[in-house]
């Protein structure tokens, strides 16, 4: 884990931290809570693979520090049972207040809020650069080689143990649609170059297992 919290100090550093305490504590704060026993795809794993993708791309953005820091605070708060976007509403609360202690200023505070409150739908404006890269970060799971999507469609569903399987069907079928529904699922020009195709494939074939008539 301590490359990950040099990875966490850096990205504050840059984003114009500035208070007496350090940031290893809210470092380590956000990294128990990714490490929680009921997460298994939202964990650890994820967050690393984002961070790497805002690495490798961080010439699109404009803030690429504050892309990675709504990367760290986007999942924080996790609990499959909760409704609606609470989950990413509770995670820009949480990164308000972790961020502010850490003295960012209050506009970079204020940018990684909204940051992080697009991951709930991954609507993003034209022109929003941060926001695309943010949100195709998170999504670049969708387009990996097949036998690594089905891993991660198989950590989503023990995420929802709690969930009957017909039901789990439905819910996770909306949600699949949902995303197919979208104008475009990458919003970075050259990532959606690369990812699109590969992506919606995926969704369709999980789509199609999830539809089919039982046996």
């Amino acid at each position: 884990m301590a490359e990950l919290l040099e990875r966490w100090t850096t990205a504050t550093r840059g984003a114009g931290a500035t208070g007496p305490a350090g940031p290893t504590e809210a470092g380590e704060e956000l990294l128990r809570r990714w490490r929680e026993p009921h997460r298994h795809y939202h964990t650890v794993d994820h967050l690393r693979a984002m961070l790497d993708v805002i690495d490798r791309h961080a010439e699109l953005a404009v803030r690429p520090d504050l892309v990675r820091l709504a990367a760290w605070c986007h999942d924080a708060v996790y609990d499959p049972r909760a409704a609606g976007d609470t989950n990413e509403r509770d995670s820009a609360e949480l990164a308000v207040r972790l961020l502010t202690g850490l003295g960012l200023p209050a506009d970079a505070v204020a940018e990684v809020r909204r940051l992080v409150l697009l991951t709930a739908g991954h609507l993003v404006d034209a022109g929003d650069a941060d926001g695309a890269l943010l949100c195709d970060a998170d999504l670049a799971v969708l387009a990996a080689p097949a036998p690594t999507y089905e891993r991660y469609a198989a950590a989503v569903r023990r995420e929802y143990a709690h969930v009957a399987e017909a039901e789990f069907r439905v819910g996770r079928a909306r949600v699949l649609r949902a995303l197919l529904d979208l104008p475009a699922l990458f919003r970075s020009p050259p990532l959606a170059r690369l990812w699109e195709q590969p992506a919606r494939a995926n969704l369709r074939r999980e789509l199609a297992v999830l539809t089919a008539p039982a046996r």
